[in-house]
């Protein structure tokens, strides 16, 4: 059975479409079949970090919205030189008109359903990602209903403590078989085992990973999956522990 699993964060800026990027890629690499389902289609954008161009996207999840095309047609295979299994991206539209007549009209959101089905039946894929949009709204509730793991990524500020407290209580509420914490950006002069046992106690939920802030990663700007450019930083390694982890709890609860 293929694992569906949400990324999600209460607040924007927390990395969240990064992290999405690096843990599919880390599970293509270790030979999975993995799909990426761009969901935040307010604000998309996690195809930069697999080198597509916005503009030059055509068959995207909005056309299939919009009814004009089947759902595999939006798969974009992406890193197929570079990972030994298969990654496939389902992008948004970056088109203003597009995004402009979502945020007017809104969607079905029942045709994620059936389009999640669909994708995970013709692709053959192991795990599918649901990348979200930040906040709670509609299509995020449906998401996490659907999903036998939800990835909750938050920076240690109050603000997302306090947001992402609201995320973990919806998550229980739908009785999401697994709830990963991360806690992205941690600043240098705070200690990681503090905030994981913070954290922990705060929420009552396991913590998968405490990353620091990365110059590297800044550096890098999005122009590429960071655990591709760095396999070896100690950041790419937290990240596929959790992304094993992740696949083996799933194993576990089915």
């Amino acid at each position: 059975m293929a694992r569906i699993i949400s990324v999600h964060s209460f607040r924007g800026g927390t990395g969240k479409s990064n992290t999405t990027a690096n843990i599919a890629t880390l599970l293509a690499a270790d030979g999975l079949r993995v799909g990426v389902l761009d969901a935040d289609v307010q604000s998309p954008g996690i195809h930069v970090l697999f080198g597509l161009k916005g503009h030059e996207l055509t068959d995207t999840l909005n056309d299939y919205l919009a009814g004009n095309v089947s759902i595999a047609r939006t798969a974009h295979r992406v890193l197929a030189d570079r990972v030994s299994g298969e990654l496939y991206l389902i992008p948004s539209s970056i088109r203003t008109d597009e995004i402009v007549h979502v945020l007017r009209e809104g969607y079905d959101v029942r045709l994620l359903t059936v389009a999640i089905r669909e994708l995970i039946e013709e692709l053959n894929l192991d795990v599918l990602f649901i990348d979200t949009h930040p906040g709670l709204n509609e299509e995020t509730l449906f998401s996490l209903a659907i999903s036998t793991s939800v990835v909750i990524v938050m920076r240690p500020d109050q603000q997302d403590y306090e947001g992402t407290g609201v995320t973990v209580e919806v998550a229980r509420s739908l009785e999401v078989p697994q709830i990963a914490m991360i806690v992205n950006k941690t600043p240098a002069d705070l200690d990681p085992a503090q905030i994981r046992a913070q954290v922990e106690a705060t929420y009552g939920a396991h913590v998968s990973a405490v990353l620091p802030h990365s110059d590297r990663m800044m550096q890098l700007g999005s122009s590429g999956v960071f655990a591709l450019e760095f396999p070896d930083d100690p950041i790419t390694e937290q990240l596929r522990r959790t992304a094993r982890e992740l696949i083996a709890a799933s194993e576990v609860a089915s």
